[in-house]
């Protein structure tokens, strides 16, 4: 595993191509333009996929607002895109936000609490990177006007990983923000935690993990469960569905097998979901996720997984509207899978 403790970041023609670490690990993703899209594959007799959206910037996270209607950050440009369900059709929710430094990073999740959106913002402040912003939770108070509730950079400044594995971004990289008892739950991929945060911007960790890399969150009552990605090379028995309560020494394994897994979420009906980034061809790249390797799997009550879709173009984020499955790609794009249940 390389354990380098520095960013490369390379410029091509059509393709950034940004080294970062989740945990103790080095991530290479591809933000590609203008790519050929290839058609996701489902098993014989199952759901099709349908690409409702292209030409997103840096887009990561996902929600369904209060409107019923698809939130997804646009990192790359520090905005925020609604997005309808049924149509398609995308207009600038908000926009005005730190955009990302390194090539990810920005406005990377967005939730909603009483009707109220709230953007989660990392890698836009580190002593390798310093600026004026703010790592953390900010409040959209307009379209282009936000509080900052809170400081998540200055929080980890102050308490770094008691955990020993190997990190050099000392802000961390928070992935996901999840709604939690009338505040939030932050996953910070890099420095391995979750954080608790409320609404008047006390932090404080709730549970702290090895270098596992946890990436997406999901809430069911009192139970937390979150995607883990593993480090590179993300081989698949790293990539795993755990689960904690909030008061949980540690997590207990949900389900494992599936590589580089970034989100996990139910649908209507109650059943858990996980979505694979892909999977790594050491050959190729330890850290980066092959082209249309990723996957939508259920996850089943005997530990394993079961492909609902596969051939999935390096998928980030996603969200059940009932049945149908909606996930953002790293390319921009939003796709809907509908008849995810027969």
């Amino acid at each position: 595993m390389n354990k380098q403790n520095n960013l490369a970041l390379a410029l091509k023609p059509a393709m950034r191509v940004t080294k970062f670490h989740f945990g103790g690990a080095i991530v290479v993703m591809m933000l590609a333009v203008g790519l050929v899209a290839a058609s996701a594959v489902p098993p014989f007799g199952g759901p099709t996929a349908t690409q409702l959206v292209t030409g997103l910037e840096g887009a990561m996270g996902s929600t369904i607002g209060p409107d019923g209607a698809l939130y997804v950050t646009e990192g790359a440009v520090g905005k925020i895109s609604r997005v309808d369900p049924q149509t398609g059709e995308k207009t600038t929710f908000a926009s005005g936000l730190p955009p990302a430094i390194i090539g990810i990073g920005g406005a990377i999740d967005v939730a909603f609490i009483d009707n109220i959106p709230y953007v989660l913002v990392t890698l836009v402040s580190d002593p390798l990177f310093p600026s004026s912003d703010v790592d953390g939770i900010y409040r959209v108070d307009g379209p282009d006007s936000f509080t900052v509730v809170a400081d998540i950079g200055a929080f980890n400044l102050d308490n770094p990983p008691t955990i020993q594995f190997p990190y050099f971004i000392a802000t961390g990289l928070q992935y996901a923000l999840q709604t939690y008892r009338g505040g939030f739950l932050v996953a910070d991929s890099h420095l391995n935690r979750v954080l608790r945060v409320t609404l008047d911007g006390d932090i404080s960790v709730l549970i702290p993990f090895d270098n596992i890399v946890p990436t997406g969150l999901e809430v069911r009552g009192n139970t937390v469960y979150m995607a883990e990605a593993g480090p590179d090379p993300h081989v698949p028995q790293d990539g795993k569905v755990v689960s904690f309560g909030p008061t949980s020494p540690t997590a207990t394994e949900v389900a494992s097998g599936t590589p580089f897994l970034l989100d996990v979420e139910f649908d209507g009906g109650g059943r858990l979901y996980a979505l694979s980034h892909g999977t790594v061809d050491p050959n190729i790249d330890p850290s980066n996720a092959v082209a249309y390797t990723g996957a939508l799997v259920k996850v089943n009550e005997n530990g394993t997984s079961t492909v609902i879709m596969g051939g999935l173009d390096r998928p980030t984020s996603l969200e059940f509207i009932g049945n149908t499955a909606y996930f953002v790609t790293l390319t921009g794009e939003i796709w809907k899978i509908g008849g995810v249940l027969k």
